[in-house]
């Protein structure tokens, strides 16, 4: 019975000794040493051609796995829609998946499986894409099946109620949420006469859509002329460069591409959408901002990484951390063709509504007042740069780039330059990108939530400027 006691003793004087010697060996506990400059992007050097019929290639040599991402970027996304058409584009892009002239939609699937990856068609605001993953030694068959899908869709009108039926599951389901009613409302006070301010469509609108309505769409939208093949990861160059001729070479090159230029309304809204009983209230304030193409671009990426896009930013820090208002604010520069705004998104306890813009118009003024300090800066400096190369360490992520490129018109050293620039800003470019793009008196704000107990909440903002 005592022998467990002999084995404890020892092991007790041990922990004693420990104890003692803690202070000493904390204060010989050195700080880590601090980490290099973030170092600038370098992208990998692309073969680019562009095809007789219009169509532009490149092909990216990247990484180390035996993958390839095969991607076909087209000028067919939402922008192309008229007022009535809205998520035309989405159905069009469904029918596609549903097989070619000479493939079922089965045997499309199977094929993409069979070279270890899948095939999938999906719309953004202003491209279609066509593509995917598989293995780099199939790259030229599925450039092959891209090019099938893209460019010989079946559109098949057995198919067309079902997938109408999804899309309309879909639209009641994104409509039910607060994020996504919050969305559509702000983006529609930005833009009221285009069509990025017009995200869902009417369940009538939907049911109404013919196969005559699909292929008008797909017949006015789709064409090589309007398209961008990009090829990266590890492959044979010369053989998918023959598969990307060979299979592209019959495309017709389509109507040229003519979306409205976006005109977004600046202008202080302040608009509820009421939802009875709701414990959070959603917040979505911002404007219209400079697009990609501008030299203070880079800064006002910056200046929202500092003030909420970031997990140590001042809003998250404020109204999350020290408050306990949210769980996830979140700022962020949204950008499409041309165009951009600011935006803070937050889901808030309804009780603190009122507090919680109290503190987020409080962060706005308070780097207008005043610039950040150089040790706070260089900190959002040093993640911004991490992340920005992180993001691209990948095929899809280095493809994204490299079309971001050419959707906003920008030369290469974008990306190249990227982080230099960043490291570029200074406090007082953060203080002067507030106080020129980010101005509270112009801000649109919408707020999804119960208003019986919110209305007195957002009173001083009705009428006053924050």
């Amino acid at each position: 019975m005592r022998r467990p006691m002999a084995i404890a003793a020892p092991a007790a004087l041990g922990l004693c000794a420990l104890a003692l010697l803690a202070p000493s060996l904390s204060a010989q506990k050195q700080a880590p040493p601090e980490g290099g400059p973030p170092k600038d992007f370098v992208v990998p050097e692309p073969r680019s051609f562009t095809l007789p019929n219009g169509l532009a290639v490149t092909l990216v040599p990247y990484g180390t796995l035996p993958k390839v991402t095969v991607q076909l970027q087209v000028r067919a996304g939402n922008v192309y829609e008229g007022p009535n058409e809205i998520w035309l584009a989405e159905l069009t892009a469904k029918l596609m998946k549903e097989g070619t002239t000479t493939l079922s939609a089965a045997q499309v699937a199977a094929q993409a499986s069979a070279m270890g990856g899948d095939l999938d068609v999906t719309v953004g605001a202003d491209q279609a894409s066509v593509g995917g993953d598989v293995l780099g030694e199939f790259a030229p068959k599925m450039v092959a099946l891209v090019a099938d899908v893209a460019s010989h869709p079946a559109l098949p009108e057995s198919e067309l109620a079902r997938l109408k039926a999804d899309l309309a599951r879909q639209l009641s389901i994104e409509t039910s949420e607060p994020q996504s009613m919050t969305l559509a409302a702000f983006r529609k006070q930005l833009y009221p006469d285009h069509p990025y301010g017009r995200l869902y469509p009417t369940e009538a609108m939907l049911q109404a859509y013919t196969l005559d309505d699909v292929h008008r769409y797909y017949g006015a939208n789709y064409g090589a002329a309007r398209a961008h093949l990009y090829v990266s990861g590890r492959f044979d160059a010369k053989a998918v460069e023959a598969a990307v001729r060979q299979a592209f070479d019959g495309w017709g090159s389509g109507g040229a591409a003519e979306a409205p230029a976006p005109k977004p309304v600046t202008r202080r809204v302040v608009d509820v959408i009421d939802r009875p009983g709701a414990a959070q209230s959603t917040i979505y304030l911002g404007l219209p901002v400079i697009s990609p193409q501008d030299s203070d671009y880079t800064a006002l990426l910056v200046t929202n990484a500092l003030l909420g896009g970031a997990f140590i930013s001042r809003i998250t820090s404020n109204i999350r951390e020290q408050k306990g208002y949210t769980y996830s604010p979140f700022s962020q520069v949204s950008s499409r063709a041309h165009d951009a705004y600011w935006v803070q998104m937050a889901d808030v306890t309804t009780a603190v509504t009122g507090p919680s813009l109290k503190e987020i118009y409080g962060e706005i003024r308070r780097l207008q007042n005043e610039p950040p300090s150089a040790e706070e800066l260089k900190g959002i400096q040093n993640y911004l740069a991490g992340t920005f190369v992180l993001q691209n360490s990948s095929r899809q992520g280095l493809i994204s780039q490299l079309n971001f490129l050419e959707v906003q018109g920008l030369p290469r050293s974008y990306l190249t330059e990227f982080v230099k620039r960043v490291r570029a800003v200074t406090p007082a470019d953060v203080q002067r990108i507030t106080r020129t793009y980010l101005k509270p008196e112009n801000m649109t704000l919408i707020v999804a939530g119960d208003r019986s107990k919110i209305d007195e909440q957002l009173q001083p903002y009705q009428s006053a400027v924050p």
